[in-house]
């Protein structure tokens, strides 16, 4: 059958309702864009950017407040020390493999110089997930000119692509294909937010993989689906729960920095229904902003509010569902995909999925 979203499929997980888009772009103001290479000459690539505008180009001088977490810190995302020391977001975000983090870096701060950002210097943040298993990640494919591409199409206000596109396109998630995916949640505290989220989803064993506490990955297990790297048989067991996850959370409820931390910790909690235990080898790093706020480059003295710590329960909420249902959309999204060495990574089967939601929810 052909790839759906979770909710196309007629499944649904958590309480509260999504955004229009049921993705990032339901945040007024955020923009994604991708650039997706898939090549078999003259080396095999599987990979590619993803990129995240908290305001589109605007952010270069109207900042928003940001926060991080590591849950499991063996991977890399750029430019936290300074985040961490002024809990300011100044630039675009960006998403692509182990490898390449440094170019993708450099784009941003070229675009910056390209555009007349007029910042005395620029620390971007960028992060990265592994696709070395289906492309030939030493060859580097990866070009300015492809960080380029991702940043000047980015688009806000719709849906946008999931699964083997952008920094996702070679990743794969509880052995099945993974990649790409996003979701979104609306909650009232008086005033209505929104809480959007976007993961690059690259980790995993099979076995651990549960939608909505169903044991998927039990029930399409290895020998109804094989697993990427032992054919049938995942051996040994525990070693494929390595990998890793970035998620990018976006909300425009006015938090301040502290409190996008603390969003930003809430995505562990979707991570962990969907069957992420923060392997010792997983790269699982968290980052959440805020677009409730202005504020300036050149302002002495800011106005702000934040919403009030009683009122963030319902955010954390919206964090974690939202991060749940936008790792399983990359999971439904991905399709089957072939790579370097006639590696082959089965995506998960949409009607043996249902069949088994069936199964352990009748009706």
């Amino acid at each position: 059958m052909p790839r759906a979203r979770l909710r196309d499929l007629g499944l649904k997980v958590g309480t509260l309702p999504p955004g229009p888009f049921n993705a990032i772009t339901d945040v007024a103001g955020v923009k994604v864009g991708y650039s997706t290479v898939i090549q078999d000459r003259p080396r095999i690539a599987r990979t590619g950017i993803t990129a995240i505008w908290p305001r589109g180009p605007e952010i270069w001088t109207d900042y928003v407040f940001a926060g991080t977490f590591s849950f499991n810190g063996n991977g890399e995302m750029t430019g936290l020390p300074w985040l961490a020391e002024q809990g300011l977001l100044g630039a675009p975000i960006g998403i692509t493999n182990t490898y390449q983090v440094g170019i993708v870096r450099d784009a941003i701060t070229a675009i910056a110089v390209r555009d007349g950002a007029s910042q005395a210097f620029h620390l971007p943040v960028v992060a990265e997930t592994y696709d070395g298993w289906l492309s030939d990640i030493q060859a580097f494919t990866l070009t300015q000119e492809h960080a380029f591409a991702a940043f000047d199409s980015a688009v806000g206000g719709c849906a946008i692509a999931e699964g083997n596109v952008g920094g996702g396109t070679g990743m794969i998630c509880h052995e099945f294909k993974g990649g790409t995916g996003t979701a979104s949640r609306l909650v009232e505290n008086g005033e209505r937010y929104t809480v959007g989220v976007l993961v690059q989803a690259n980790y995993g064993a099979r076995d651990l993989l549960r939608i909505d506490g169903v044991p998927v990955g039990r029930e399409i297990g290895p020998d109804v689906v094989p697993a990427h790297r032992s054919g049938k048989r995942a051996v040994p067991p525990r070693t494929t729960t390595e990998g890793s996850i970035i998620v990018v959370l976006a909300t425009d409820a006015p938090l301040l920095p502290i409190q996008c931390q603390r969003l930003a910790r809430r995505a562990t909690t979707g991570l962990s229904w969907v069957g992420g235990i923060g392997a010792n080898g997983s790269g699982d790093i968290f980052i959440a902003f805020s677009t409730g706020n202005h504020i300036g480059q050149n302002d002495r003295i800011s106005s702000v509010n934040m919403i009030a710590p009683d009122a963030m329960t319902s955010l954390f909420q919206a964090a974690a569902e939202a991060t749940e249902e936008a790792i399983l959309n990359a999971m439904c999204m991905a399709e089957t995909m072939s790579g370097r060495d006639g590696r082959i990574v089965h995506a998960l089967p949409l009607d043996l999925l249902q069949e088994v939601m069936r199964k352990y929810r009748p009706g």
